[in-house]
């Protein structure tokens, strides 16, 4: 391994002292302009990367940003969650920041956990999770001026553009929309939904991006006939989907607002003898890629990279909240695979794991 150019090298290339470096690394604001582009040209070249662990001592920054590790991460999209932190993580280490995970039994207990870390100084933003209508989190954030970010919308009608409340969601009504026009522009006409209960932020948006494509379609009082509801899993879909369809089938496709309740819905329509019916479900977690059915991806790489534009800016190292917006909202992509036929459609309901993981908000 060679050995790593230091402050010194980066002066005798550019041809300054040792302190304007130092000044052009912390404060360049400081630096003339022709200075600081010697030095910044000297860095890239010799390829210096500050000491992390002295810049901290220097700043008082800890460099770090925090996330509750989510005690729900289970079932068939239980993987979201993970792949977010994955994400988070990589990403915030190309910045030189790292990612401290917590956990939290709830949001009073979440709050207390970033009260800690916050009055020691151990973290210097938050990253929040499953956000809902009037989260008592992001108000002490808020309250505290502490530097935060939730991947999650706030779903109340005053605050969506409140400029203290920065946020990153996936526009999960633009990816129902274009896996149901998917649909129709294949020839089907009676696209039904599955969906969870009324009342969920996440699952709500979902649906109304079903009903823009199918209210011209059938018009607005036939789309009720063709709305499923089931609390997510596989096992409950099912039953919700033979319930309401049974062997005199009046769809031909069906549109999930999550993977779990497409699986639940394939299983459903093959019990009474309806394989050929396409399903497309949302998260594309690894089962729609094993199964094999068509499923909205959230493109979770360019939600982490948002939330960390937020909270450092488009190249910056250290939380300034440099963005010229408070929000990001990610358009899916529709992942479209050829459905294959299950082979065992009566599982019983051990064998389907499914919880419901609204991965930037919840009801």
């Amino acid at each position: 391994m060679g050995v790593q150019p230091t402050v010194a090298d980066v002066a005798r290339v550019a041809g300054v002292s040792r302190q304007t470096v130092s000044n052009v690394l912390n404060s360049p604001s400081i630096v003339r302009e022709g200075t600081r582009e010697r030095v910044e040209q000297a860095i890239r070249e010799l390829g210096y990367r500050p000491h992390a662990s002295a810049r901290r001592l220097r700043t008082r920054r800890s460099s770090t940003i925090g996330i509750r590790l989510d005690a729900m991460a289970a079932g068939i999209s239980g993987s979201i969650h993970d792949r977010f932190l994955h994400a988070l993580t990589a990403q915030a280490a190309e910045r030189s920041m790292r990612v401290l995970l917590f956990t939290a039994q709830d949001p009073e207990d979440e709050i207390e956990q970033i009260r800690r870390l916050n009055d020691a100084a151990d973290v210097d933003a938050f990253v929040l999770t499953s956000t809902f209508h009037g989260d008592p989190r992001t108000e002490w954030l808020i309250d505290n001026e502490v530097p935060f970010v939730t991947f999650g919308r706030p779903w109340g009608v005053d605050d969506i553009n409140d400029p203290r409340h920065h946020w990153v969601d996936v526009d999960g009504r633009a990816g129902v929309r274009a896996a149901t026009e998917h649909l129709l522009a294949q020839g089907r006409r009676r696209v039904a939904f599955l969906g969870w209960p009324a009342g969920s932020g996440t699952g709500d948006d979902r649906r109304r991006g079903w009903e823009d494509a199918m209210r011209p379609v059938v018009g607005e009082h036939a789309l009720q006939e063709l709305v499923v509801t089931s609390e997510d899993g596989a096992p409950l879909a099912r039953h919700a989907v033979v319930d309401a369809f049974g062997p005199v089938l009046e769809v031909d496709a069906v549109v999930c607002a999550s993977d779990s309740l497409a699986l639940g819905a394939l299983l459903g329509l093959a019990s009474v003898g309806h394989r050929e019916v396409p399903v497309i479900g949302f998260d594309d977690t690894p089962v729609a890629d094993a199964v094999g059915f068509s499923s909205v991806e959230q493109q979770l790489d360019r939600v982490a990279a948002g939330v960390l534009e937020l909270l450092l800016g488009e190249t910056g190292d250290s939380v300034v909240r440099g963005a010229d917006s408070a929000h990001r909202l990610v358009t899916p992509r529709l992942v479209v695979r050829e459905t294959r036929p299950l082979l065992h459609p009566d599982p019983g309901p051990a064998s389907l794991p499914g919880r419901h993981q609204e991965t930037g908000s919840r009801p």
